[in-house]
């Protein structure tokens, strides 16, 4: 069974199809890479998948549930979530925002356990965040605060983290160091839905692209291939163009 599922499913906002009949899978340990225009319904395919959105026809289906019926509790277990915009009302250490993500693993008072407290360093120090445990959070870079909040959905222990824009803000040793850390957690079992607009990055570590286009799956397969498409070069207005280093690695550009 696969780990996410959808069928045919159409989201609408504001009275219009932001996702039209979108049908894929996602099995466990994979890396898939959600690529496309501004407004092509990436982040509103994201949110189906998360269940913050309920489709008006088709199904998504997270190990059999439901996101949008399934309890909340249930649903974290499965699935990590990471929105494109986070806020927080309150000036939480670091530590603290990053050990929100245990919320589903713990029980009574929802203390801190000796095993969150070992999740959240470990996620921490994934993320490059480690010696920042003790600082505000409100008091971060832009950039600092995208980690952090990276390492609260690692921190969280789903079978798979959706990402929205995860390195937007960050400097490229940390962009890359992200996808780094994801194509690890893949490797290791979890699997990962990442929407991003760095073609270069998902060439590199993606296992899967998505093209989203005009709210449809237009194109989907092996990244160098997909971006190889027309389809690509239609949703973007341009070709983008594959080479490979003298190391043997890809990398791609606008042509």
């Amino acid at each position: 069974m696969a780990l996410l599922e959808l069928t045919c499913a159409s989201v609408a906002l504001g009275g219009r199809d932001v996702v039209s009949g979108a049908s894929c899978q996602v099995d466990a340990g994979e890396l898939v890479v959600i690529v496309g225009p501004n407004g092509a319904g990436k982040t509103t395919l994201l949110r189906a998948i998360a269940g913050l959105v309920t489709p008006h026809t088709g199904k998504v289906r997270v190990l059999g549930h439901d996101p949008a019926r399934a309890p909340r509790r249930v649903i974290a277990r499965e699935l990590a979530y990471l929105p494109q915009q986070y806020e927080l009302a309150f000036p939480f250490a670091v530590e603290e925002v990053v050990l929100l993500g245990r919320y589903a693993s713990q029980r009574g008072l929802g203390m801190a356990s000796p095993a969150d407290l070992a999740a959240a360093h470990a996620a921490m120090a994934a993320c490059d965040v480690a010696d920042l445990g003790a600082r505000r959070f409100d008091e971060l870079s832009g950039g600092e605060a995208r980690r952090v909040i990276i390492a609260q959905a690692l921190c969280q222990g789903a079978k798979c983290l959706l990402l929205d824009e995860p390195t937007a803000g960050l400097d490229p040793a940390h962009a890359r160091a992200v996808f780094a850390m994801l194509r690890t957690q893949c490797e290791a079992g979890t699997a990962a839905v990442v929407v991003t607009h760095d073609l270069d990055l998902a060439l590199r570590y993606g296992g899967a692209m998505w093209l989203v286009a005009e709210g449809r799956i237009v194109a989907r397969g092996k990244p160098a291939d997909v971006l190889a498409t027309a389809a690509t070069r239609d949703a973007f207005g341009l070709a983008i163009h594959v080479g490979a280093l003298p190391s043997g690695e890809r990398f791609a550009v606008p042509s």
